[in-house]
C-alpha cells in the first residue's frame, strides 16, 4: 500500500490560480516529470492520480514519498532558482498539469496572499522531509 502525503498538497484556491496559467502535461512512458539535478521547468500539479518523488544518493533511493491530487512538484526549486532535489514520476492514470517558473513566479509577484500560501507548502514539505529523515535515523539505531 502506498501512503500519499500531505505535504504537497496546496490550498484549493491557490490550485485555482495556478490552473488558470497551466497546461496538460503529456506523462511519458517512463513517467518522469523531472530528475533530481536537473534546472526546474515550472511547477507541476498533480490534478488527478499520484506521483512519486524520490531523492537518491549514490544511485540508491534515500526517500519516497507519494503526492495526489492536488499536490505541487517542484516549488522549492521554482521558488528557490535551483536544481530539484528529488525526482517526480507521474503514475500511468495521472494527469499532471504544468505552470511554466515564468508565469509561476509573476503570480507570486503579483499576488501576495497566494504567495504565502505557496510558504504553506513549503513548509509543509520541510516538516515532511525532516519527519522522514528522523524516521529514517531511528530505524538505522533499532
Amino acid at each position: 500500500m502506498t501512503q500519499v502525503s500531505s505535504a504537497f498538497v496546496a490550498d484549493p484556491e491557490l490550485i485555482v490560480e495556478l490552473e488558470k496559467r497551466a497546461e496538460p502535461v503529456a506523462v511519458g512512458a517512463d513517467g518522469i516529470l523531472f530528475r533530481q539535478g536537473s534546472a526546474p521547468t515550472g511547477v507541476y500539479i498533480v490534478r488527478k492520480g499520484s506521483a512519486a518523488l524520490t531523492s537518491a544518493a549514490n544511485g540508491a533511493a534515500i526517500l519516497r514519498l507519494y503526492a495526489g491530487p492536488g499536490s505541487l512538484l517542484g516549488v522549492p526549486a521554482v521558488v528557490g532558482g535551483k536544481l530539484y532535489s528529488l525526482t517526480a514520476k507521474a503514475a500511468p492514470d495521472a494527469e499532471i498539469g504544468l505552470v511554466t517558473c515564468e508565469d509561476f513566479l509573476h503570480l507570486m509577484h503579483t499576488a501576495p496572499l497566494l504567495a504565502f500560501r505557496v510558504l504553506q507548502v513549503l513548509a509543509e514539505e520541510v516538516r515532511s522531509a525532516r519527519e522522514a529523515s528522523l524516521d529514517r535515523a531511528v530505524g538505522m539505531v533499532q
